[in-house]
């Protein structure tokens, strides 16, 4: 598909639209592209390739192993749990063509997290990797999981490397926690019980659910963002509209570091990249910085997807310095601000300009974008095609162009709602379809839009969404402590960390308090600072003010 916007025309784009006719599903979209690109290569990972051909073979395997193997009906909840591997895409795409919604699920959960996600979202099987199999088991009868399919990380390769592979990262390195393999069904029994059995294509609309997307929204507990076929396929159009000023189809080379259980990169690689036939390649751990940069220098690459701290880990490698960057022609940015250090610093490096972008998990989540070529530092880019942004005063009022406000949103991209929480999309989503974003923007009168501060507690590390009552609610069960509010704090390396403000009762080290919070807690989310306190800040009905302590911080 080309675009149809001519790159003089940029700034600009805000007033383009996009057609929406093109599919009614994602999985229109993926049958389009695999016959379409059946040759070219579609995922890489760890030294092995994976053809559209190949991809449209075993996605199919698996929905007919669904659709044939058990009792699941079009509608079903399935919890993919996988990092950046070949299974991921064969396991996503099966279970789309087979009419299942996905429930994408962080493989750093814990044991709560997983059982929360599980219960919430309903889902009746879960395919997991090996290293989270004792987790999957011990929660499993806590959940309405029914049965567990399970995958070891180089289960896609040939006969020998996936046997060595497996040993190394089982035996060796001791990278999976032991746990009955008589309980879990192995996915390549899965893949091969559906070899010469048909699959029957189940027809979805735009308006019917495709993945169920977990955040904590606005407020409190994760929430599931009920992301249509529509929603996705309208991100799709919008992203490759600026995408494509950069992009070529079925030419280009796309690193995935970024988790494609993630909106972020999900509608990045399993979507517009696949749109377009072109080349994913995975990273199952970007946190190896040496592996990743050895993974990089294998391949003449023409984009990345990443964040801040991701690039600044990238840029302090000697050995990234030395790579070819002569091919690199888009590097996108997103879920997390970009610093001018950064985004100058790789332009220079790499001598190419780093488009920053802005979404959320409601939006599916593109809201905004840098054009390529015609970047702004310091903004979130201009609003995606087919897209409304306002900004507006505490009294809904809109604001003048160049005065803050919070960002409202409204387009085709913007979630269903929140799962079977009605109460929850109501506070979020206003009759006529804008979204409250929960962010104070700015926008300028050249219509590139900047974020100014968020009007959320949320703090992001890295990148991910860590939520202040999630956090205190696992703090105040250890029974050293009375009260405790918890808020984000700058930090170089990942932008914002997690510093709790404590009371307690008896004396407490705040080694012991993150022993505690890392049984319940994925990494991100642990407290890294502490600060005890007699009493609190709180207004006169007793709400803690965490605004207060992080003014006090800063």
């Amino acid at each position: 598909m080309a675009s149809q916007y001519a790159l003089e025309q940029y700034p600009g784009g805000m007033n383009a639209t996009i057609d929406m006719s093109h599919y009614q599903s994602v999985t229109q979209l993926f049958d389009k592209s695999v016959k379409e690109f059946a040759e070219r290569p579609a995922f890489s990972c760890m030294g092995r390739t994976m053809t559209y051909g190949e991809l449209d073979k075993l996605s199919a395997q698996f929905a007919a192993y669904l659709q044939h193997h058990t009792d699941l009906k079009p509608g079903d909840r399935i919890a993919v749990q996988l990092p950046n591997i070949l299974q991921y895409p064969v396991v996503v795409w099966g279970a789309l063509r087979a009419g299942m919604i996905v429930v994408n699920t962080n493989p750093l959960y814990t044991e709560r997290e997983m059982e929360h996600q599980f219960n919430d979202s309903g889902a009746r099987l879960l395919v997991v990797y090996a290293g989270m199999a004792d987790k999957a088991l011990a929660v499993k009868d806590k959940t309405p999981i029914e049965n567990i399919i399970c995958t070891e990380i180089a289960d896609f390769h040939p006969g020998f490397k996936r046997v060595l592979v497996n040993t190394v990262v089982k035996r060796i390195k001791k990278m999976v926690p032991a746990y009955d393999p008589s309980a879990v069904k192995p996915l390549r029994e899965c893949i091969a019980a559906g070899e010469g059995k048909s699959f029957a294509p189940v027809e979805k609309q735009q308006d019917d659910t495709a993945v169920l997307q977990y955040t904590g929204g606005t407020t409190g507990v994760a929430k599931g963002a009920e992301l249509t076929h529509g929603n996705l396929i309208a991100n799709m159009l919008q992203c490759y509209e600026y995408f494509a000023l950069a992009l070529k189809p079925g030419q280009e080379t796309f690193v995935a570091p970024l988790p494609l259980y993630h909106i972020y990169a999900f509608t990045v690689h399993c979507l517009v990249i696949m749109e377009t036939g072109n080349h994913n390649v995975l990273i199952p751990n970007p946190r190896d910085i040496p592996g990743f940069v050895k993974e990089l220098g294998k391949w003449k690459f023409n984009g990345c997807a990443g964040l801040n701290t991701l690039f600044v880990a990238l840029m302090n490698n000697a050995d990234f310095q030395k790579l070819d960057f002569s091919h690199l022609k888009l590097t996108i940015s997103g879920g997390m601000a970009l610093t001018k250090e950064a985004a100058e610093r790789w332009q220079k490096m790499t001598g190419c300009a780093i488009s920053e972008g802005y979404g959320m998990t409601e939006t599916s989540p593109v809201v905004s974008f840098n054009p390529p070529g015609f970047t702004q530092l310091g903004t979130i880019g201009l609003q995606a095609p087919s897209t409304e942004v306002r900004v507006v005063n505490d009294a809904g009022e809109d604001q003048p162009a160049g005065e803050p406000g919070e960002l409202l949103v409204r387009g085709p991209q913007v979630m269903k709602g929140y799962w079977k929480r009605p109460e929850e999309t109501a506070k979020t989503i206003t009759e006529d379809g804008w979204i409250h974003t929960g962010d104070v923007a700015v926008i300028q009168e050249d219509r590139y839009i900047r974020i100014v501060d968020r009007m959320k507690d949320m703090i992001v590390v890295s990148g991910f969404n860590v939520y202040p009552n999630e956090v205190e609610d696992v703090l105040v069960q250890h029974p050293a402590v009375v009260e405790c509010a918890v808020v984000g704090v700058a930090d170089e390396k990942s932008g914002e960390a997690v510093k709790a403000f404590v009371v307690v009762n008896t004396e407490v080290s705040p080694e012991d308090l993150i022993a505690h919070c890392k049984k319940e807690l994925t990494s991100y989310k642990v407290p890294r600072q502490f600060a005890f306190r007699t009493e609190l800040p709180k207004t006169n009905v007793g709400k803690i003010l965490r605004r207060e302590l992080r003014d006090e911080n800063a």
